[in-house]
């Protein structure tokens, strides 16, 4: 049963100044379902001779709830939703390339194209080597390309995560929806068109040097922190892009900064010892190296950077659910 406290409105009309709710729970004390809270609420609108307006009743729905924020709850919700994840990173990619002649094989002609690009500009234009004393002439595209294969990861989804929420507004005024699944939709996409960039890697070495390394089966693990220091940022960008719409411009140049300092293009042995130490307050620096290492070189990853960097990155993806868990409420009054 469900206990209804303090409905009060002198309007015909329902708004917000003039409709007020305190508390709507059932006999054990635990906030009502939406939809028998709709119910209640129905019924206490027809009885007092008032039109429903549902986008005001989930509006106050919003203020009432409060959405749990621990870190159980940041695992629990995706795999409670995971079927509606997998769903939406499907209807993402196949929409991506909706109306293309070539439609999604274009996500393997790009990855294929730019590692010809690479391989010409870098190979024979400039002659480049990444290792002293080397002579392969496609040794730079392909430790090149394998850095950019973690930076495109993450650029994609910082990118796009302060417009997030703002290119759903339907999923936030008009239904129920779990807002938090929408950085998981984004990463899912992005690792679709990661592998298949890996895919191309591996056949590009199998092809110029042998059979790629046994240490190729560890890359997942030296993902997994890479995989929640995105969330954790996704989910701080997506709930600030609602209210500071300068957010896509600023992540936008702040990417192209990081893709210079990164070693992407050059190694970190490279940088003069000075300046190498600075280059560790950069997040993309061990998970760049450490795929190179295991990808190209077949050196085991650095088990102690590894675990400084896994409880890091997931402090952050607590820390930004917690954040996005904390503001949600506001959105549908800022949208």
């Amino acid at each position: 049963m469900l206990t209804f406290c303090n409905v009060d409105s002198q309007s015909p009309h329902l708004s917000k100044s003039s409709f007020k709710i305190v508390v709507i729970k059932d006999a054990q004390g635990v906030t009502a379902p939406w939809g028998k809270f709709k119910k209640v609420l129905q019924k206490a609108i027809a009885f007092r001779n008032c039109q429903f307006n549902n986008s005001i009743i989930r509006g106050l729905l919003l203020n009432m709830q409060n959405f749990p924020i621990s870190p159980i709850e940041m695992i629990t919700g995706f795999l409670r939703n995971r079927s509606l994840i997998i769903t939406l990173i499907k209807r993402e990619v196949v929409g991506r390339y909706r109306g293309s002649i070539l439609g999604i094989f274009w996500s393997f002609i790009n990855p294929i194209f730019m590692l010809g690009v690479f391989t010409f500009v870098f190979s024979v234009v400039f002659k480049a080597r990444w290792s002293t004393g080397s002579e392969s002439k496609t040794e730079f595209a392909l430790v090149l390309f394998a850095g950019l294969i973690v930076f495109n990861l993450f650029a994609e989804c910082i990118n796009r995560a302060p417009s997030l929420i703002l290119s759903n507004v339907n999923y936030v005024k008009k239904v129920v929806f779990p807002l938090e699944i929408l950085p998981w939709v984004a990463l899912g996409s992005a690792l679709f068109h990661a592998v298949i960039s890996l895919g191309v890697w591996l056949t590009a070495y199998a092809f110029l040097f042998g059979l790629p390394h046994a240490t190729t089966l560890l890359l997942p693990l030296v993902f997994l922190p890479l995989v929640l220091l995105i969330m954790g940022m996704s989910w701080i960008l997506s709930s600030l892009g609602v209210y500071l719409r300068d957010m896509s411009q600023f992540v936008g140049l702040l990417t192209t900064v990081l893709m210079f300092l990164s070693p992407i293009f050059y190694p970190a042995s490279a940088l003069p010892e000075a300046y190498r130490s600075y280059l560790l307050l950069n997040p993309l620096m061990p998970i760049i190296e450490q795929t190179r290492n295991i990808l190209f070189w077949g050196v085991l990853p650095n088990m102690t950077m590894f675990g400084v960097y896994f409880l890091v990155a997931a402090c952050i993806a607590w820390i930004g659910f917690a954040w996005f868990q904390k503001i949600r409420k506001g959105f549908a009054d800022v949208l």
